[in-house]
């Protein structure tokens, strides 16, 4: 990015980050004085958030100039755990140095795990980590991340049905407050088109496609027998951001804990937007996990729709597997999100780093080098 487009770009951000903002606050404070004034900033024109404008076109994601873009970037958990532990809202530092540490590996994206009852301040989570605060903290960090040009994509991860709270994954999403969840999201970030929404983390009915779309309107119904609660489908899902007058890309994953896209050029949601992409979450204990497998049953997808390893790691502390992925998504057009950035031991969970200032561990040094050789310039 040149100076003069770089300046543009974070007068542009500024200015849209301060409309941001006040849509946040007049979104969630409907009581605030000065009503007035306040709706006639929480509507901006379209064009002033869409830095990037990214929108699919044929098997491609691509950008406002229409140059195609893979996603190439990092998970950030956290943001999905610390609200209902009453421990915050991101595992370690959330601040600009931070984002420059990431920025650093030449990523172009980073993934940010919700959890909806921390979002719709529910279930109860406590105030100073979930609602208004939590909203503010994610929607704030979105901004930090598009300053550095970094894409953010927005993941449902953990939910909950009912007055239960969320603090695992479950199978699929549920009716009581996805739906909920994803109209707020939807709404608040619907003029941001840099942001990418990933409709729910790692769906697995062990039932089939038709659960995965479409539902169900009770527990254990015949279309998704094993799931006690209400599911909310991807068709609903989709139905719900567009609802908004959101035109975001939305990110699918496949069944079997998303590893799995057998079918899902079948089962696609109708999307008015046109703007949907696949994401195959990929270790070495997937099921779809070497290069027969991608060939047969992700690259005819590839052909079709822009796809993504949304997750990509390994639990042996070491990068030799997802050195053979990364070989093989580099060859297809497809992109790569390594799991994850936080310092945990990589022998028990697959840390890329060892410190917030960037320092890879055995694991995180395959993706800092091949970020630096695929995509040098960012």
């Amino acid at each position: 990015m040149s100076t003069l487009m770089y300046l543009r770009f974070q007068r542009r951000l500024l200015q849209g980050g301060l409309i941001f903002l006040c849509t946040l606050l007049f979104s969630l404070v409907p009581s605030m004085t000065n009503v007035a004034q306040a709706r006639s900033v929480s509507t901006p024109p379209s064009s002033i958030l869409n830095i990037f404008d990214l929108h699919v076109n044929g098997n491609q994601l691509v950008g406002a100039d229409g140059k195609s873009i893979r996603l190439l970037g990092v998970n950030r958990s956290g943001t999905e755990y610390k609200c209902v532990n009453n421990a915050g809202i991101f595992d370690g530092p959330n601040d600009a140095a931070s984002v420059d540490a990431m920025a650093k590996w030449h990523i172009n994206t980073v993934r940010i795990p919700l959890n909806e009852d921390c979002w719709l301040g529910i279930n109860g989570v406590q105030p100073a980590y979930g609602g208004l605060t939590y909203r503010a903290a994610i929607a704030q960090y979105v901004i930090l991340l598009n300053s550095r040009g970094i894409i953010p994509v927005l993941d449902l991860h953990w939910t909950a049905p009912g007055t239960t709270i969320a603090i695992g994954q479950r199978s699929m999403p549920d009716a009581d407050h996805s739906i909920e969840f994803w109209h707020s999201v939807a709404d608040l970030f619907k003029y941001d088109r840099s942001v990418i929404f990933d409709l729910f983390n790692e769906p697995y009915p062990t039932s089939n496609w038709d659960c995965w779309k479409n539902g169900s309107s009770a527990p254990n119904s015949a279309s998704c027998p094993e799931i006690d609660y209400a599911a909310a489908g991807m068709q609903t899902l989709v139905d719900t951001v567009r609802s908004t007058g959101s035109k975001n890309v939305i990110m699918l994953g496949g069944l079997g804990y998303a590893n799995w896209l057998g079918g899902i050029l079948d089962a696609l949601p109708t999307d008015p937007a046109h703007n949907l992409m696949a994401s195959s979450h990929i270790y070495n204990f997937s099921g779809c996990k070497d290069s027969t497998c991608y060939n047969q049953i992700i690259g005819p997808v590839v052909a079709q729709i822009p796809v993504v390893f949304g997750e990509l790691g390994e639990n042996d502390c070491q990068h030799g597997f997802v050195d053979s992925a990364m070989d093989w998504a580099d060859q297809h057009g497809v992109g790569y999100l390594g799991w994850a950035w936080d310092t945990y031991d990589c022998s028990s969970f697959p840390s890329l780093i060892s410190d917030y200032n960037g320092t890879p561990t055995a694991f995180g040094l395959g993706f800092q080098q091949r970020f630096a050789a695929v995509n040098p310039s960012h």
